[in-house]
């Protein structure tokens, strides 16, 4: 007799294919073109980030070719096993409550969620291996079994490996272990540190390539931490906001709520698995609040806290608004993502931010090439480095691509010949400072847009190489 359909299992299959679906329809943003170029460079370290989200995409790519299905294929892979893992964790953490299952559909129903799942960044896979750490912990934790270490290890040394707020993973599992009297055990036991060695291992080769590059990246992250100077509640209040629109209204407040419940479990009852959740929630959320009082948090960094906050959510709040916020909060994400593959409203770009970082690039690279012939120029080139990736990916093949600013020094990438004419796109949110090409001269204007709305406006200008002193790499195009 065949066996019943799980309808959980159905459900997350169904969403799956939807979203490799989005990843077709939805047109790729700026980093996640900078990113390709990662994938076609691989190193063990980059300025920005560790190499993980590269490693994806090249993976990703060499499968689905080098267009968004390729560049996005593993992040909706991803999403899906970080969902069965959260599942699994939620239910051998806290087995009188079984959380597991709603947890992860809560957590999926997030638009924060759902964009990580469509949209290649490090944050996907950050995302996936911190279930996935969490999944190793709850196992360890439930089984008892030291071996489970070595699991732990390896997760949390692919979470560091793909974004450095990994490391308020490591502390709150280190808190856990300080703070909770069943789990002080593994302190006087050898695979403890070895989970810890194995983690250190595969994160190494970002600490080899800092070291031979003077630190830059560890430079350049380090540098947006603390809370800054510029004191007051301006920041929090768009932290808070944005929180409310990437995780959606009642879902943010049952994982607070829910968070808050699994630590007062924790102290009154002894809750080793709530603690363990709280732990990775309250340390994390309070230093981004922290930070928020003087300096800009960007809307993503907080996504860490949700799978672990999503957990208490289903734990500790009632069985209907849950229903309630899962049911907003997939709406929610819906009409994003329509918004930003099909654009039916016409919005400014004010009032929609997926026109202004996915609306309008393949008409922008035809335009610019047309310039290109009509000035009789070789190349193509770009001062943002996500608007010269972007020209890269969809400029006809043969037309070279330009890169120049300082990060490209750092790229195993070739600069373009000596005493070549080209023509350069400058955004005019930059300002009418001085270019970082001496020399250029504007010949005209050209305007992104998305359905007739203006996205971006840029200039043009007649360059020529060499650019003195500023690096330039001539960036890889599509095969």
């Amino acid at each position: 007799m065949a066996q019943p359909v799980n309808p959980w299992l159905a459900g997350l299959l169904a969403l799956t294919l939807l979203r490799l679906g989005a990843t077709v329809l939805l047109p790729l943003s700026p980093d996640e073109a900078y990113y390709w170029v990662w994938g076609r460079t691989l190193q063990p370290g980059y300025l920005d980030h560790p190499p993980m989200v590269a490693l994806w995409i090249a993976a990703g790519t060499f499968i689905g070719g080098d267009g968004p299905a390729g560049i996005r294929l593993l992040g909706p892979l991803g999403l899906a096993a970080a969902s069965l893992a959260l599942a699994d964790a939620g239910d051998r953490l806290m087995p009188e409550h079984r959380p597991g299952r709603w947890a992860a559909l809560l957590l999926n129903a997030m638009p924060v969620t759902n964009a990580g799942a469509v949209l290649m960044t490090p944050d996907t896979p950050l995302f996936v291996f911190w279930c996935c750490t969490i999944w190793a912990v709850a196992r360890l934790h439930a089984s008892g079994r030291g071996n489970w270490w070595f699991t732990v290890g390896l997760f949390a040394g692919c979470a560091l490996l793909s974004k450095y707020t990994a490391v308020l993973l490591g502390a709150g599992l280190v808190l856990w272990l300080l703070a909770e009297p069943s789990a002080r055990r593994w302190w006087r036991d050898w695979r403890l540190y070895a989970g810890g060695l194995l983690a250190v291992l595969v994160f190494s080769p970002v600490l080899v390539w800092n070291a031979a590059h003077g630190w830059a990246s560890f430079a350049k992250q380090g540098g947006r931490a603390g809370a800054g100077a510029d004191f007051g509640f301006r920041y929090l209040g768009e932290l808070l906001a944005g929180q409310l629109g990437l995780a959606s209204p009642i879902l943010l407040i049952l994982c607070a709520v829910g968070s808050w419940a699994a630590a007062m479990a924790w102290v009154r009852r002894r809750d080793a698995g709530a603690g363990l959740i709280a732990t990775l929630v309250f340390p994390a959320a309070l230093l981004f609040l922290w930070q928020a009082l003087g300096s800009r948090v960007q809307g993503n960094w907080p996504a860490i806290l949700y799978p672990g906050a999503s957990l208490a959510a289903a734990a500790f709040t009632a069985l209907r608004w849950q229903r309630i916020g899962a049911w907003l909060g997939g709406a929610l994400s819906a009409v994003v993502l329509l918004q930003a593959g099909l654009a039916p409203l016409a919005l400014p770009r004010s009032a929609d931010p997926t026109l202004a970082r996915l609306g309008g690039w393949p008409d922008l690279a035809r335009q610019v090439n047309e310039a290109r012939l009509q000035a009789g120029a070789s190349f193509i080139a770009a001062e943002e480095y996500g608007l010269a990736a972007e020209l890269a990916l969809h400029l006809p093949p043969g037309v070279p691509v330009v890169a120049i600013g300082d990060r490209w020094d750092l790229f195993n990438l070739p600069a373009p010949p000596d005493g070549q004419g080209g023509v350069m796109l400058r955004s005019l949110r930059r300002g009418e400072g001085p270019s970082l090409w001496p020399g250029a001269a504007p010949i005209g204007e050209i305007i992104r847009s998305r359905s007739g709305v203006e996205a971006e406006c840029y200039r043009l200008l007649r360059v020529e190489t060499p650019a003195g002193e500023q690096p330039m790499a001539l960036l890889p195009r599509p095969r």
